[in-house]
């Protein structure tokens, strides 16, 4: 501990008097006394900033290890096997028509549809086709009939319209690459050529 010095008792002296007096033996004793009952103030804590509230929830907290699971390969699922759409039909050429009527290519079955209700017609035809193409037959000729025409003038010819829309449905076109309105002489607008496809091995 700093000594500290003795106080100036000599204040009461007017300042033109430079000498100062000395402390007697008791005043020095009471000096000494009195320095030695003090105690050295304590420092005083510097000042620390704390942090707002706001600044403290901006602090990002440590991330925590998550075990890593394996990434999974996606399965390939196998597609369904699609079954090709069956051909379009295509007409007859003019020249095969002629050559039809004419009787140059000869025409490899016949089948007669009169007096059928048309599910039997229906079940007939495609059994009948089905059978050409798997024997490999090119022309067949299919017989509808003209149908009869009423008093009232209205034609009754159910299988005359019936049977060419049914060639063009999806169950027919496997077996069939085309048709045309027969000849007069193989029937005119009750006969159908039909050219059958041939079924492959």
């Amino acid at each position: 501990m700093k000594r500290v010095p003795p106080p100036d008792l000599d204040i009461a002296r007017p300042a033109s008097s430079r000498r100062r007096r000395a402390l007697s033996a008791e005043e020095q004793e009471l000096w000494e006394a009195v320095a030695h009952a003090t105690k050295p103030l304590k420092k005083r804590p510097r000042l620390t900033k704390v942090a707002s509230p706001v600044a403290a929830e901006e602090i990002p907290k440590p991330a925590t290890k998550v075990a890593a699971f394996p990434k999974l390969r996606p399965v390939a699922v196998p597609a369904k096997p699609t079954k090709p759409a069956p051909p379009s039909l295509a007409p007859l050429g003019r020249r095969e028509r002629s050559q039809l009527s004419r009787g140059i290519k000869d025409i490899d079955a016949r089948l007669d549809l009169h007096g059928m209700t048309q599910a039997r017609a229906h079940r007939a035809l495609l059994g009948f086709l089905q059978r050409a193409s798997d024997d490999g037959l090119s022309f067949v000729l299919i017989i509808t009939g003209k149908g009869r025409t009423t008093a009232e003038g209205s034609e009754r010819g159910v299988l005359r319209r019936q049977v060419p829309e049914w060639l063009g449905l999806a169950e027919f076109r496997n077996c069939v690459v085309g048709f045309e309105e027969a000849h007069i002489g193989h029937g005119g607008g009750g006969a159908l050529y039909v050219r059958v496809r041939r079924r492959r091995l």
